[in-house]
């Protein structure tokens, strides 16, 4: 009797490709300042991308230089603009980063498959009343004169740029850091630039909120934070619930305090709303 043929071939399934996380800065950082995370992310066989937002980390512009919140974010668009169709990131932004995050929410939705807001302005599309920007901008007067402020349209008109003094950065930004860490920060941290951050307005289009609503956020609260206040952080994920809520142990540079935990906690936010 002839043998019956069978086809014993393996059906294989095309593995899925690992997320591909990008990380945004806050105010006078820049792409440096995820080293830890970055290492750390792709030893453990993620993509990642660092971007340097405009007059950030090693990008030649000056803040003084910028007026819109969309010149200062324009590094971030082109990269999300050159993505292929089918592509999508988990988008991570830092502090001022946070606006970053959702500027991209409003303007990329389908390339963004999480977003996650760490010690981050998490302010809704649309947000505009003082109670907002109370909740979502950093109130540092009880130190008293903590910034350094440039003119670049004159001293008669508002500061354009921003960067905490020297000897205010250790107790605001970093009293749980390594020495080092400090160390470096102080060689890098460039002027933020303050007015396109503080007119940065993005207004909701009619129709757009269940779009954005498709976007999963996540916010991860930095418990021990001098810049942006735990209870500010409460009182942005009361006013916009994000999906998932964690904490982690840290100053406001949680990259540099505690990589490991911040680090974990990026791949669990990944792994709940399915992105792994």
């Amino acid at each position: 009797m002839a043998e019956e043929n069978q086809d014993h071939t393996l059906e294989l399934k095309p593995r899925r490709k690992q997320p591909h996380f990008v990380l945004i800065h806050g105010m006078s950082l820049g792409s440096w300042c995820w080293y830890k995370i970055k290492c750390l992310l792709e030893v453990s066989g993620y993509t990642v991308t660092c971007i340097d937002l405009k007059s950030s980390g090693i990008d030649p512009s000056s803040a003084d230089t910028l007026t819109s919140f969309d010149q200062y974010n324009q590094p971030l668009v082109d990269f999300l603009s050159s993505l292929p169709e089918q592509e999508q990131v988990i988008l991570v932004g830092h502090s001022a980063g946070g606006l970053s995050v959702t500027s991209s929410i409003q303007r990329f939705p389908k390339k963004i498959c999480l977003a996650v807001y760490i010690a981050a302005t998490m302010l809704k599309l649309g947000f505009q009343t003082d109670e907002d920007l109370k909740d979502g901008v950093p109130e540092l007067s009880e130190h008293g004169d903590v910034y350094e402020l440039g003119f670049g349209l004159g001293p008669e008109n508002p500061p354009t740029s921003a960067l905490i003094k020297p000897e205010f950065r250790r107790k605001l930004l970093y009293h749980m850091t390594p020495q080092q860490e400090c160390v470096l920060a102080a060689l890098m941290m460039r002027p933020a630039p303050l007015l396109a951050l503080t007119t940065a307005k993005m207004e909701e289009e009619k129709g757009q909120e269940e779009e954005e609503e498709q976007v999963p956020r996540v916010y991860i609260k930095t418990l021990h934070d001098r810049v942006m206040k735990p209870e500010q952080q409460e009182a942005m994920m009361k006013r916009w619930p994000p999906r998932q809520a964690y904490e982690v142990d840290s100053d406001h540079s949680p990259f540099f305090s505690n990589p490991f935990v911040l680090c974990g906690l990026l791949i669990k936010a990944a792994v709940s709303v399915g992105s792994i």
